[in-house]
């Protein structure tokens, strides 16, 4: 799949999950810990996309070993604090798109709690 279509994808589900989010009573504009969950097929590769992204203080990151669809993997694990607004979580997302297909990763998306 290409850079662009996959962009488009994730924004569109971006923008469900953002709207799913305010219809629960979130407050985007409050700061709080989002998650974006990468998966590598090695270790070192987890560690370097990891690395690359504490480096530069993109966020935090945890690697770990892990089963995902039947497959054992490395999840990578973003945390990043920030409001949820449209503007901000849109260009997160993307960023780890393009991570995604830079590293060769499967990006699986986003997910912060609620604020009210």
């Amino acid at each position: 799949m290409s850079v662009v279509k996959l962009l488009m994808e994730t924004a569109v589900e971006d923008s469900k999950l953002l709207f799913k989010n305010q219809e629960l009573g979130d407050q985007p504009e409050i700061p709080r810990d989002i998650d974006f969950l990468l998966y590598a097929k090695t270790e070192e590769r987890a560690k370097l996309v990891a690395g690359f992204i504490t480096d530069y203080r993109y966020g935090c990151t945890v690697v770990k070993r892990t089963e995902h669809q039947g497959e054992i993997l490395w999840s990578l694990l973003v945390t990043i604090h920030t409001p949820a607004t449209e503007n901000v979580v849109m260009t997160l997302s993307a960023f780890m798109v393009c991570l995604s297909q830079l590293y060769d990763l499967d990006y699986d998306g986003w997910g912060s709690p609620i604020q009210t």
